[in-house]
């Protein structure tokens, strides 16, 4: 487990290495949702995603012994983005393991920030193992995307900037994958404000968390297929799960044809570039997911790394 002081100590170590990213109000959706919408950027953060908050935090709590050793990671793409330039920004060599299917753009982006780049399965469960396995053989550190409290203190530091921001804020919503980000963000919002309701956002073909949360217990998938790359993880962490079941108030489901059209719309009416994954809380607002109206509700949108040949395909099918 985590707690706020952990989220405030990371605020203060990463400080300065990171974009305090901002907040938008958005009038369109606020009056097609029927609240009162304000869109937490993440998209605009170093590495284009929030997993540059928990990669620097962990980069920089380690001891420099370990960093002169280099780091792996696996990742479907943003993770490991953010690890190859946090990497390069401290100097550290750095390999990530990503899926066989993993977006062209998020592996150029890796390969830009001079990390190695090996393919392993489709899975998080295969590329972990890889990324593991490399770790061991090579006396690199392994960093975990999601499963670790340093991770998740990091990760965190986006609900203190939304209270700086919106201090009356009723709900967020929040993407969930291996849930480093609801965990820490849910962490530092519940500790912080007794009000505030945290929804966790889930595609309905990768809704681990959700059927976790149903169930008790941790829930494995077996075969994921969405377009929410950054969120085709098999299960909740172990770490991450306990928190989720202490202070996130539900999991919600959205559809791929409300993501894509999400992810659109985003780009036409707020001028944002939101990745698949990024864009399923906005979704949860739009299709009227949510179990409440009127209410001062910030969408977590986790990052901003689309491969623009795929967006542009689905330009032109909403033309059609």
């Amino acid at each position: 487990m985590i707690s706020l002081e952990d989220v405030k100590k990371a605020r203060e170590r990463i400080k300065g290495w990171i974009h305090e990213t901002p907040l938008f109000s958005s009038a369109t959706f606020s009056l097609w949702s029927g609240n009162e919408v304000y869109l937490k950027a993440e998209n605009l953060q170093k590495s284009g995603a929030f997993k540059f908050r928990g990669a620097m935090n962990f980069m920089l709590s380690m001891d420099e012994e370990e960093r002169k050793k280099g780091v792996v990671t696996g990742s479907s793409g943003n993770h490991g983005q953010a690890l190859a330039c946090a990497a390069k920004i401290l100097g550290v060599k750095a390999i990530v393991v990503v899926p066989e299917d993993a977006s062209s753009a998020k592996v150029a982006a890796i390969e830009g920030y001079g990390a190695l780049v090996e393919r392993c399965g489709r899975s998080s469960t295969e590329r972990i193992s890889r990324a593991m396995e490399i770790a061991e053989q090579r006396g690199m550190t392994f960093v975990p995307p999601f499963d670790h409290p340093w991770i998740m203190a990091g990760q965190g530091t986006t609900g203190l900037e939304i209270l700086d921001e919106l201090p009356d804020v009723d709900a967020v919503l929040v993407p969930c994958g291996g849930c480093g980000l609801i965990s820490g963000v849910a962490t530092a919002l519940k500790e912080s404000s007794k009000k505030v309701k945290v929804y966790g956002v889930e595609p309905e073909r990768s809704n681990s968390t959700y059927l976790s949360l149903k169930a008790g217990h941790i829930v494995e998938l077996k075969n994921i297929e969405t377009i929410a790359d950054g969120l085709r993880t098999a299960s909740p962490g172990k770490i991450t799960f306990p928190i989720v079941q202490k202070y996130v108030d539900d999991v919600l489901l959205v559809s791929e044809e409300e993501i894509k059209n999400t992810v659109l719309l985003l780009l036409e009416r707020a001028k944002l570039l939101v990745e698949p994954s990024g864009a399923v809380p906005v979704a949860a607002l739009l299709y009227g997911k949510v179990p409440f109206k009127a209410k001062k509700t910030v969408a977590l949108m986790s990052g901003g790394n689309v491969d623009l040949l795929t967006l542009s395909k689905w330009i032109e099918e909403s033309k059609a």
